[in-house]
């Protein structure tokens, strides 16, 4: 049982590195990446049976994070959009909420966060699926 992401970094070595992280700590496997809002919409609504998770930064070589969320059409009630950024504080949190996002965490303090949260959505799934 995998846990399909899809991550939308535009910063190369971040987005290599969280998803050798997820990759290797928990049940994710990244289904495709991409540094720009549009290309990730296209990828998303293409493949909507394909993921069960985003990850998205806020700021993109292209669009924003914010605006990815609210356009992300989720075809199951299980797809969890996160976004995963520099730029966290209490509006850009409330702000996530309004739009739909499921989580927030920030890059430099809540790594550990983000890799607890997939793995509760692993278990999750497994649980679902179990059933």
């Amino acid at each position: 049982m995998h846990l399909q992401a899809y991550v939308i970094e535009d910063n190369a070595t971040i987005r290599e590195n969280l998803v050798g992280t997820l990759e290797e700590l928990t049940c994710v496997r990244v289904a495709g990446s991409s540094a720009t809002e549009d290309e990730a919409l296209v990828w998303l609504e293409g493949n909507s049976e394909r993921w069960d998770l985003v990850i998205v930064d806020l700021f993109l070589k292209q669009g924003s994070g914010i605006h990815l969320a609210q356009r992300i059409r989720r075809q199951r009630p299980s797809q969890k959009i996160v976004v995963f950024s520099n730029y966290i504080n209490s509006s850009v949190r409330k702000r996530c909420a309004q739009v739909g996002v499921d989580a927030v965490f920030d890059k430099s303090t809540e790594i550990d966060s983000l890799v607890d949260y997939c793995a509760h959505q692993c278990y999750r799934i497994s649980q679902a699926q179990a059933a």
